[in-house]
């Protein structure tokens, strides 16, 4: 349950348990590659005024390439997260506050966690810390060896 009824919020807050699949609408847009379901979960209660706060955890796997050999990467995101949403229209411009509208009835937490996943996730991720990339003369990978330009001494 990512979408949650404020009016039914309990004092002590509420559990929020949800698994989005990769193709999920709230996605679309992303550069994102998911390779399997995006899990989340994690507490939403109320704070003081009209705020909210929800601790929680996502866990996804992204794929992308390696920013060096262009080889299929993998990354995990397995991260806790404090999210504010606000309907304070003072913190409304604050680029840490989700913002609500005045007199929010529900909160899709869907939307927040899309947001996190974007930004957790490298957007140049390696497929080691000592990849080789590819040769500048003549593109291949240089972790699978050394290259024709090596042998004939023009690779530097």
């Amino acid at each position: 349950m990512l979408r949650v009824d404020l009016r039914r919020l309990a004092a002590d807050g509420t559990e929020t348990v949800g698994v989005l699949a990769p193709d999920d609408p709230v996605f679309e847009g992303t550069t994102l590659v998911l390779a399997g379901p995006v899990e989340v979960s994690g507490r939403l209660r109320r704070a003081e005024a009209d705020n909210y706060v929800w601790q929680g955890h996502i866990r996804a796997r992204v794929t992308g390439e390696c920013r060096r050999c262009l080889g299929e990467v993998e990354q995990e995101v397995d991260e806790s997260v404090s999210l504010l949403f606000s309907a304070d229209p003072e913190l409304e411009e604050d680029p840490s506050v989700y913002p609500l509208p005045a007199d929010p009835s529900t909160i899709d937490l869907a939307v927040a966690v899309r947001e996190e996943l974007v930004l957790r996730a490298s957007a140049f991720p390696l497929c080691s810390e000592d990849c080789k990339g590819l040769c500048p003369t003549c593109g291949a990978d240089l972790n699978a060896g050394p290259c024709q330009c090596a042998a004939n001494g023009t690779n530097n």
